[in-house]
Order: C-alpha cells, then structure tokens, then sequence
C-alpha cells in the first residue's frame, strides 16, 4: 500500500529515517561533490528532473523525440523552472564537466542528441535508493529489492518522479527557511548537513542542536567560500531559523523548530511523491 502524505508526516519513526537519508545524502555527496552539486539547489534540482525525465522517456528511432538541447529548452521554460538562458547554460555547464555527453548526428545532421554519462545516473541512482530505503524502513515494504532486480528501475521510476515534482505547489513554492536555502549553492547539502546532526530525542525543543561547531568547517566541507556560506546563514538567524548556543560561528549551531519541522514537511511530501510513483512504476501485478 502506498504511503501517503499524511501517513508519512505523522509516523513516530519519520525523524530518525529522514535523519538516516540525510546522512546518506551527505555520504553520496562526499563521493562526488561537484557532480552531487547538480542537485542541491532547487532550480537545478528540477532542471536535472526534467532532462533525466526527457532521456528515458525519449525514442531512440525517432529524432523528434530524443533529449535534445531545444527540448529541454522548451520543457524548462514550459514548466516554468527557469528562462532559456538559464537553461542553455545549465546544459553548458554539464557538458563542460562531463556529466552529459553529446550523441552522434541524428538523421538530422544538424541536432546532437544528449545524454547522462554513467556516473551521473550512479548518482541519481543513490538519491533514489536513499528515498526508497526511508519508505522501507516507514513501513517495512521491500521497495529497494523491488527497484535493484529491475535493470530498467530507474527508467520507469525518475520520470514519474519528475512529473509528481513539478507538479507539487508545496514542492514549487517552499516555505521561508526552506526556500532561503534551496535557492544558496549547494543549499540542499546544507540543510541536510545541519538535520544529519540532529538528536531526533531533541526535536520537540525550540533551538535544536546541530552538529556543526564551526562556519569555516562547515564551509571547507560544502565546498563554499566562507563569506558567501556566512552571509546565507545571517539571513536564516534573522528569520529566527537558526542561532549558536555560544559565540557566533564558534559553537554549536542550533535549528528552530520552525525550521526543523518545515524540513520534515518538505520531505514527507517528497516522500509521497516519490511512493506514488513507485507504485504506478512497479504495480503488483507487474
């Protein structure tokens, strides 16, 4: 049975598996920083979703149908994500680094189809099994085992994925905190760095402690400059979302609850999508 929203926000285990997948995001992105970059800003989040979603649902056979520079494009601006020049740089950007790679000609000599290079899809791969594994351990359902004996798991799986994301209000329009980080570079990593250090037995204060004791610590790991990490975070303090128990960038980093329980919300509805999804991709009877 599927999980939905308001199963998942009021499960007493919620805190503890989403602190898990959290520390499992932090491990993913150590293992490749600049690649796991892609996805912690909301924007290129959703951009990364929706060229994924074009490179599995395309037609091989057919030029008009495959992930093209001029499809992403217009897929980009017709849902809204960001303007066609964000879109072509974006695209850019990844074929500079190598996490998308061209395609010979087509029967159209003049479009080079595109497409994720291996090591890009293992890291969408981990996101995906991250998430798979918090609904798992919520409900003791075997969805991981379901997706790893499926060569073609994430194929069926991302695009509907995709299509539940962009198609969230909640999702599209993040509340205040939340929304002040997913808009910083590598603002996802952040948020999950500060949960991953969070003592779930601590979630009902109203200054929870993190983990993080230093800014420049902080910095070095998330690959930030310190002045440009520092001027994000004095915008979340004056918010009241976040404060140190001692001396400014020197002690322990706390998070309100205000914020904590906006970054449970976020993922509990993530969560549901991504279990609607599974079900119409893996449906029992498959």
């Amino acid at each position: 049975m599927t999980l939905t929203l308001e199963d998942i926000a009021a499960h007493p285990a919620l805190h503890r598996c989403v602190r898990a997948q959290a520390q499992a995001m932090n491990q993913i992105y150590a293992t490749n920083p600049r690649l796991s970059s892609v996805f912690a800003t909301q924007q290129r989040w959703l951009m990364a979703h929706i060229g994924l979603a074009l490179h599995f649902r395309r037609e091989p056979d057919d030029y008009r149908k495959e992930l093209t520079m001029a499809r992403f494009i217009d897929a980009i601006r017709q849902n809204s994500v960001a303007s066609r020049n964000t879109a072509d740089a974006f695209v850019k950007e990844m074929l500079h680094y190598n996490f998308i790679e061209l395609l010979p000609s087509t029967q159209d000599g003049r479009i080079r189809p595109l497409q994720p290079v291996a090591a890009s899809l293992e890291v969408v791969t981990g996101w995906v099994l991250a998430h798979l594994q918090t609904l798992d351990s919520l409900d003791g359902a075997n969805r991981l085992a379901t997706f790893l004996a499926r060569p073609d798991g994430l194929a069926r799986l991302q695009p509907l994925v995709a299509d539940g994301l962009l198609s969230s209000n909640p999702v599209r329009e993040p509340k205040r905190t939340f929304s002040l980080f997913t808009w910083l570079n590598n603002g996802g990593v952040v948020m999950d760095w500060l949960i991953s250090g969070v003592d779930p037995d601590n979630a009902g204060l109203s200054q929870i402690p993190t983990g993080v004791l230093s800014i420049g610590d902080f910095a070095n790991w998330l690959k930030l400059s310190r002045t440009h990490l520092t001027r994000k975070l004095r915008a979340a303090e004056e918010l009241g979302s976040i404060g140190w128990l001692g001396q400014r960038g020197n002690s322990v980093m706390w998070v309100s609850s205000d914020f904590y329980q906006e970054y449970m919300a976020a993922q509990a509805v993530k969560l549901a999508i991504i279990d609607a999804a599974f079900s119409d991709a893996f449906p029992k009877s498959d």
